[in-house]
């Protein structure tokens, strides 16, 4: 089933009698089992303001052609949407409503925010085939923002989204990094917790195990790059033993957004969610084979493990969760949810999507 608008996308839905596997541009995340619903006919730019930091588009959008035309305004999606297709052997396209639905956001959330941050409008069709407007189409209206928020990172298990609005932010002038060679991970840790609580406005933190090279980025008008950056130098002197810049370094973190480090090698991918003081513990645990990446200051670890590997057994209890991107092994996707999270879920998909026809499984 492919829709091509609203209005048939919830007729669709009504008349539904199993479940549905909703499509976008099929770029991340598990396909569950049911018929598909490819969603790529909701597509189109419905309203742009350059002025108003706002754009309104279909659902299924293709992420490559809002980014050229908010290049064209010198304006961008703050968030940083991945780019996962290469680390999942993924094709297709990315769409505006996969990345809201999976609440998808790169290596500058710690600053910028993620997603579900700067999506301010929905609108959806819910399980019953109802349509559901909430929020705004501009950046001050905060009218319904709870259920905006609740629709990002739902992977479509509450509503299906057919139009989302995001607010927008200028385009750096600048960007620069630096990097500090040869630090271990408790030290690359620490090295990047003390550069975020700097003044110098980080936008970027990552520790790359393998190299051993720990980044930080800096973005914005030159003069103010060029200043920050030489004071964060002068406060990492007392953590490394050599520092590099670079001035350009829109590539590096293209990699590290898209974890190509680790793309085009087999084995299964985790992505762990933790306390950054808690990455160079869990490192220490990883599976004999293993190559990691970290993200955020090490909130994010990103690990490609041997095929088969059942990365929250191995291990064990961690304050956090691990969520499996990439393998043939029959496991579930998302880590199991205790009994009260189990619960408040259940009670939402029994509001939400009453006929248990929304991308079932996906989330336990």
């Amino acid at each position: 089933m492919r829709p091509k608008d609203e209005a048939e996308l919830a007729q669709m839905i009504r008349a539904a009698q199993g479940p549905l596997s909703l499509r976008g541009g099929d770029t991340r995340g598990p396909v569950v089992a049911g018929e598909a619903l490819d969603l790529s006919g909701l597509s189109g730019i419905v309203l742009y303001e350059p002025g108003a930091l706002t754009l309104v588009a279909g659902a299924g959008t293709p992420l490559a052609e809002v980014e050229t035309v908010l290049a064209a305004q010198g304006q961008h999606l703050a968030f940083e949407p991945p780019d996962l297709r290469a680390l999942l052997g993924r094709g297709g396209l990315s769409t505006l409503g996969g990345i809201a639905a999976a609440n998808a956001s790169g290596p500058r959330r710690f600053q910028a925010g993620a997603a579900r941050d700067a999506l301010i409008g929905i609108r959806c069709v819910d399980g019953r085939g109802d349509v559901i407007k909430s929020g705004g189409r501009v950046m001050k209206n905060v009218t319904g923002m709870d259920l905006v928020k609740l629709m990002a990172g739902a992977h479509g298990t509450l509503g299906v989204l057919s139009e989302v609005a995001f607010k927008l932010l200028p385009r750096p002038q600048m960007r620069a990094s630096l990097c500090l060679h040869g630090l271990d991970p408790g030290p690359a840790v620490a090295a990047m917790s003390a550069a975020m609580a700097t003044p110098y406005e980080v936008s970027g933190a990552a520790y790359l195990p393998d190299r051993r090279e720990t980044h930080l980025r800096i973005e914005g008008f030159e003069a103010s790059v060029t200043y920050r950056l030489d004071r964060l130098s002068g406060v990492m002197a007392a953590h490394a033993a050599q520092i590099s810049r670079s001035e350009d370094a829109g590539s590096l973190w293209r990699s590290i957004r898209d974890v190509t480090p680790l793309a085009g090698q087999k084995g299964d991918i985790w992505r762990l969610s933790v306390q950054p003081s808690r990455a160079p513990a869990l490192l220490g645990l990883m599976p004999t084979g293993s190559q990691t990446l970290l993200d955020w200051g090490g909130g994010r670890i990103w690990a490609l493990v041997p095929e088969g590997t059942d990365l929250r057994a191995h291990l064990g209890a961690f304050a956090g969760h691990a969520s499996l991107l990439r393998s043939d092994a029959a496991l579930p996707f998302f880590p199991p949810q205790t009994p009260e999270v189990a619960a408040l879920s259940a009670a939402l998909r029994a509001k939400f999507d009453p006929k248990e026809i929304l991308n079932r499984g996906m989330m336990g």
